[in-house]
């Protein structure tokens, strides 16, 4: 019986952050599981969009994947997307598929990267085993936030942080809560004078580039430049071994 795994991301227009993150995640994948074919598809229309208009390069939508996989013979797929966390974007995911859901022998769905409490401990883990700060600086990890109530998957990685004994990691939002403003505030509190940002999410992109560490005057690094000394870190989660490692076990689950 054919098999398949199908990542699905929100996707990015950068062509070398994509191959540095998602692509790092499916080569991994693909090696784990060498029985079955990894395939890729994108969430995001706006990026679809651009890449077909701008590098005429086409990537699958979920609904475009799936029928592909029809189309040739396969039975089983497992999906798994390289989402953070279970908010709109996986729930849209997850609408798309249900239609398959009949057509298939069977498919099956990992989760995305924070979803079980053992989850928050892989990526302190898969995070501190590759970033080391001393305790006069603060490392700021700028998530993406959103309206969707799993935005309090923020707050509970924060929290983990520091009971994990992290006092001086904090982690922020560019459309949630806690906004760039709350952090800041918090890290002043902290006493630190030299602050490391991050970006939280898979890949590297638009966030990462201008909200992070743009030249605008409300980036992330001119506001913590108002007090501190300043490093920006171009890193998605994606090129962390150890975040990796959490997908391919999170596709063995759905598996088994």
């Amino acid at each position: 019986m054919k098999k398949a795994i199908l990542v699905v991301s929100f996707g990015t227009s950068y062509k070398e952050s994509c191959e540095r993150t998602i692509g790092a995640i499916e080569r991994e994948i693909a090696k784990a599981f060498p029985t079955y074919e990894v395939r890729r598809a994108f969430t995001s229309k706006v990026i679809l969009k651009v890449l077909a208009t701008r590098d005429k390069l086409h990537i699958d939508t979920v609904n475009e994947a799936l029928e592909k996989l029809l189309e040739e013979g396969f039975k089983e797929v497992v999906i798994q997307p390289t989402h953070v966390m279970n908010g709109s974007e996986y729930e849209k995911m997850k609408r798309e598929a249900s239609v398959f859901q009949e057509r298939f022998a069977f498919i099956r769905y990992g989760t995305p990267l924070l979803t079980t409490e053992e989850d928050y401990g892989n990526l302190i883990i898969a995070l501190s085993e590759e970033i080391a700060v001393p305790k006069d600086t603060a490392l700021v990890f700028m998530g993406h936030g959103t309206a969707h109530f799993a935005n309090s998957t923020y707050a509970a990685l924060d929290y983990h942080m520091k009971h994990a004994g992290y006092t001086n990691v904090f982690i922020g939002t560019v459309e949630g809560y806690p906004d760039v403003t709350t952090v800041y505030q918090d890290v002043k509190a902290y006493g630190a004078k030299k602050v490391i940002l991050y970006p939280l999410m898979i890949v590297t992109g638009d966030h990462a580039h201008n909200d992070m560490a743009g030249e605008s005057e409300d980036s992330w690094v001119h506001i913590f430049e108002r007090s501190m000394e300043v490093t920006a870190v171009m890193k998605g989660l994606g090129e962390y071994t150890g975040v990796q490692k959490m997908f391919v076990a999170h596709v063995q689950n759905a598996i088994n």
